[in-house]
């Protein structure tokens, strides 16, 4: 048996961009998902925080170190630039993956620009 379950999140990023004419998906600073490792083309569900949408898309490359998060095509009608977002991330699990699981967070400043990498177990211990 395998179980669906968070592998990685970019928490509390700020909208930079919605850009309706380009192909779907969300655009994301090329460090921000080499440090979450989320990939280009993966697919990552983002919950807009300001107006409680949620949604599924794919996620694609954006300039390194540009803090840009950018949604696109249908998705641009989601957000608007200021939004607060998180992106998220899920993988497949065996049982015994589960007993040294942990999800990556990527924490980052107003800007975008990467504050911390840390791992759910981390940032449990420490509420």
């Amino acid at each position: 048996m395998h179980r669906t379950l968070l592998l990685a999140k970019i928490h509390n990023c700020t909208l930079t961009a919605a850009n309706i004419n380009y192909i779907g998906s969300i655009s994301i600073d090329q460090t921000l998902l080499e440090k979450s490792g989320i990939v280009p083309f993966e697919q990552v569900h983002v919950v807009n925080v300001t107006n409680g949408q949620r949604f599924t898309t794919y996620a694609i490359s954006a300039p390194a170190n540009s803090g840009a998060i950018e949604l696109n095509g249908a998705a641009a009608r989601l957000g608007i630039s200021g939004d607060r977002l998180i992106i998220m991330s899920y993988g497949q699990f065996s049982l015994d993956e589960l007993k040294s699981y942990s999800p990556t967070v990527v924490i980052v400043d107003g800007q975008n620009r990467l504050s911390e990498v840390r791992r759910y177990d981390d940032l449990l211990s420490q509420t």
